[in-house]
């Protein structure tokens, strides 16, 4: 009898890296793998209303600024990764960086996660987390304000290290941004 946890065939078993061959969930053990420098980078976008951007950008928020807190709670979010998704390996972190980039032209805040570590696993989950909390982030503090704001698209963006080595999502399926990565646009107080 098939449970919940338990693939149909045992192909199926073979290529699910998180289930035993019995169907149990498991961390995979990956104490034979070399340590690699690894990377990983993500994104989240966030959609917003025109004068929901303006208040972000301005620092104007009713709860503070909003791209400084989503930044932060990014960068904590990276770190707790394990004690939220049950599977993950814990992972010393040797950088994470979170960059909120607000698009006019498109309504949205492009959040843009990137982690690494020197170790035998990779990062992806990091970067997608830490991307994801600071989506949430921005939607608890602009909530107030505009209901109708959504956090879309979180996705891996591109990776590196490990046995499987560089991975980089295609250029045709990532969106396009008129604002430069990396830059915010005009912010109170500079």
């Amino acid at each position: 009898m098939d449970g919940p946890f338990e693939p149909t065939t045992r192909r199926d078993r073979r290529r699910l890296s998180h289930v035993d061959r019995h169907g149990r969930p498991r961390m995979v053990d990956v104490s034979a793998k070399p340590p690699t420098p690894r990377r990983a980078v993500a994104e989240a976008l966030v959609r917003v209303s025109q004068e929901t951007l303006s208040l972000v950008i301005d620092g104007a928020g009713p709860k503070g600024d909003v791209l400084l807190v989503a930044e932060l709670a990014g960068v904590q979010g990276a770190k707790r990764t394990a004690d939220l998704i049950p599977l993950c390996h814990p992972i010393a972190l040797t950088d994470v960086s979170i960059e909120v980039t607000p698009d006019r032209t498109a309504g949205l805040l492009r959040i843009r996660a990137t982690t690494a570590t020197v170790g035998p696993t990779g990062v992806e989950m990091e970067a997608m987390t830490a991307a994801s909390i600071a989506g949430l982030t921005i939607y608890d503090m602009v909530k107030g304000v505009d209901r109708d704001a959504e956090i879309a698209g979180v996705r891996l963006l591109e990776k590196s290290g490990g046995r499987s080595g560089e991975w980089h999502r295609p250029d045709d399926e990532r969106p396009r941004s008129r604002v430069k990565p990396g830059t915010r646009g005009p912010r109170r107080g500079g």
